[in-house]
């Protein structure tokens, strides 16, 4: 059996035939694997845990049958759901993991993340991080009417776009040294994570030891997923499952 790795899949309502695919994905072929992991960004705007706008409902409810058959899922937050809470927890059944993670796959350890945390050039971004994260911003934003907040989401979206047109790719991407330190720091010489969008297994050195860094694709151009079973890993697509 595999265990799938998936991220920055991005579910919204503005995209219908990936929601269609990723419905399929848990009742078809994540219904034969060991274990499923959502390394973050499920869903392209997660407001709330009563924010109950298409797609969200219709994926929950698929989650939920997804691990009622058996099959253990674990979703990490990203920078566009952090507001998944306990109460969608409890409607998926999934179980929301910490970021960072460590779990064992087939007797490796394995480090999980979503990836945002080490674009450690991007200080901009790295000092909004904070802002939002805070759990009493948290609390007052949650506080507001949903209208109000998906009103102030778009604003804020808006500008992310801005600032990011203006940024240099590389200050975007993860950076080596935040990399290295986190594995470094959580003893483990495997390391999986996406939000980059740019799906790859890098081999690097970590303490003189080999290592693999394995980034996630998302899934505006593909149904990016990485299946691990006993005879090793692979990036590949849904389809190849």
């Amino acid at each position: 059996m595999s265990t799938l790795f998936v991220s920055d899949v991005h579910l919204s309502a503005g995209r219908p035939e990936i929601v269609d695919a990723f419905e399929s994905f848990l009742h078809h072929q994540a219904r034969r694997a060991e274990a499923v992991y959502i390394l973050g960004d499920l869903f392209d705007e997660w407001l709330g845990d009563d924010d109950d706008r298409l797609p969200h409902p219709r994926i929950t409810e698929a989650l939920a049958a997804l691990s009622l058959s058996g099959v253990p899922v674990g979703i990490m937050h990203g920078n566009h759901d952090f507001l998944l809470g306990a109460t969608f927890e409890k409607a998926s059944r999934c179980q929301l993991i910490q970021d960072p993670s460590v779990i064992e796959v087939n007797g490796t350890r394995v480090l999980l993340m979503h990836g945002d945390i080490l674009c450690t050039l991007d200080t901009d971004y790295q000092d909004f991080r904070k802002i939002v994260r805070d759990p009493d911003v948290q609390r007052e934003f949650l506080h507001l009417p949903l209208e109000d907040r998906v009103q102030r989401a778009t604003e804020l979206r808006g500008q992310s776009r801005k600032a990011m047109r203006l940024k240099p790719k590389d200050i975007m991407d993860v950076t080596p040294e935040a990399v290295v330190d986190a594995m470094r720091e959580h003893k483990v010489r495997h390391f999986i994570h996406g939000h980059t969008h740019r799906p790859a297994v890098h081999k690097l050195d970590v303490a003189g030891e080999s290592a693999v860094r394995i980034v996630l694709g998302d899934w505006y151009e593909q149904d990016s997923v990485l299946i691990w079973t006993d005879q090793g890993y692979r990036l590949g697509r849904i389809s190849d499952l």
